[in-house]
């Protein structure tokens, strides 16, 4: 006897509840240290493009400008640039 399987991804869906996206299109952001230490390696990147969420945290795309990749990052691992690159982000994308 043939029963159709029903697959499901095991990924959680965005709810309603989920946080705003708090960084913006091309703002200067930078991983925060954490287990890895893979913040201060990297630097200041940038927003590329901002996705839905995963679970309750928003997700990103970021990039350096030293690299010819993108990366996949949470809300919560990452934090605001302020100074140096922000000025930066300032005059590259004329808005802060």
């Amino acid at each position: 006897m043939n029963t159709p399987h029903i697959y499901r991804r095991n990924t959680p869906i965005a709810n309603h509840r989920s946080a705003p996206h708090r960084f913006a299109l091309g703002q200067a952001v930078r991983l925060k240290g954490g287990f890895a230490q893979r913040s201060p390696a990297l630097g200041v990147c940038h927003i590329t493009r901002t996705l839905p969420p995963l679970g309750e945290s928003p997700q990103y795309r970021i990039r350096n400008d030293g690299e010819s990749h993108e990366r996949l990052a949470s809300q919560n691992e990452l934090e605001a640039v302020t100074g140096e690159g922000a000025d930066l982000m300032e005059r590259t994308f004329h808005h802060g």
